[in-house]
């Protein structure tokens, strides 16, 4: 089942643009009722779902990563509305679309494979949907805004209930600017008594949601927050170090992580690689540096890829300068940034030695 999935995948995947435009076609043609989940605006849906398939076909022969990672997408759909009759549509749609694009490598035993994929898939999140008895979401009061420069921003809000998310996991939000223009963002602080979360949000080229908040979200506002998802931990406890590499504003569930571990007092070692373009991108590095003063067992490497003058820095791409170190077979490898930035650090990684599951990373930490 697996080799037959990911051959088929691969040759639909060069047209993937056209396939998610025939399966939504396809949904709303069986489901007329589910196009009111989502906005005018498919370009960005279209591009999650995508990634969502690719993740899912990576993992497809790991159950014990997979699984997860559908129990909590089911979950987190509960803000849609979706209920199990919406579960068929989908699937039957995502067949036909897989089925047009892939021509003559769709044989009845790859029908079947997919079929059976996808009930279990299905399953997972259906399961999950109906075992969780928390809110399908939270409203969220912005209480503060930070412009940090003129594409980034710091967002402090308080939510109505606290939000049980772990250090290094991510929400998806919908802000009151752009009703149902969900977007996932990880909160940069680990959880606090008083419930209030921080997110870093960089205003991205034709990104309908960043732009806004970056520019126009006030105090005042009510967000929506839905469950958290994602797998991006340390586990203090397996005796091994980690790594965390960050690009961007991907250094926010970094900050989480090491906020958290900042209130123990025995933690592993822990090598953060943290890169950008230009010094600006490194918003973040001095409060990070502050961390390192007082916690030995952390060490904060900033890494510029497009500043050949600055001092105090490792140059190159974040995949160049910790392949450059090194393979960190002996570590837990965290990565989180932009997916291009994902790929490239992973695919260098996996080169340099480093073992495939050693290394986590979410599919949705940035759209």
């Amino acid at each position: 089942m697996v080799r037959m999935i990911r051959e088929s995948f691969a040759v639909v995947e060069p047209r993937a643009e056209e396939v998610a435009k025939f399966f939504y076609g396809m949904l709303f043609s069986l489901a007329p009722a589910t196009r009111e989940m989502f906005p005018a605006n498919m370009e960005v849906q279209r591009s999650r779902l995508l990634r969502a398939l690719v993740h899912v076909v990576q993992m497809v022969d790991r159950p014990d990563d997979l699984i997860p990672f559908l129990r909590q997408l089911g979950r987190d759909h509960r803000k849609f509305g979706v209920v199990n009759v919406h579960y068929e549509s989908v699937g039957t749609a995502l067949l036909a679309a897989v089925k047009k694009f892939a021509g003559a490598a769709w044989t009845p035993k790859v029908e079947m494979a997919w079929a059976e994929a996808y009930t279990i898939m299905a399953r997972a999140m259906q399961e999950a949907a109906a075992a969780d008895d928390g809110p399908a979401y939270w409203h969220a009061t912005v209480l503060e805004h930070q412009r940090v420069s003129w594409d980034l921003a710091v967002v402090r809000l308080q939510p109505d209930h606290p939000v049980g998310y772990r250090a290094g996991q991510y929400v998806s939000v919908e802000t009151p600017q752009r009703a149902r223009l969900w977007r996932y963002y990880s909160p940069a602080n680990a959880p606090r008594d008083d419930g209030i979360i921080e997110f870093h949000i960089r205003s991205v080229e034709g990104g309908w949601v960043s732009r806004s908040v970056v520019g126009h979200t006030q105090p005042g506002d009510v967000w929506r927050i839905g469950p958290p998802m994602g797998r991006l931990s340390v586990d203090r406890k397996s005796g091994r170090d980690v790594l965390m590499v960050a690009g961007g504003t991907g250094v926010a569930p970094m900050h989480a992580i090491i906020d958290e571990m900042a209130q123990w007092g025995e933690n592993p070692r822990v090598h953060l690689f943290m890169g950008g373009r230009t010094r600006e991108d490194l918003y973040d590095l001095d409060n990070l540096q502050r961390f390192a003063m007082t916690n030995p067992w952390l060490t904060v490497v900033p890494v510029l890829e497009s500043d050949p003058g600055a001092r105090g820095v490792e140059q190159g791409t974040l995949a160049d300068v910790v392949t450059r170190y090194g393979a960190w077979e002996d570590r837990d490898v965290l990565v989180c940034g932009s997916p291009s930035m994902i790929r490239a650090t992973v695919s260098r990684m996996l080169v340099a030695g480093t073992p495939l599951d050693r290394i986590k990373y979410d599919p949705f930490t940035l759209d």
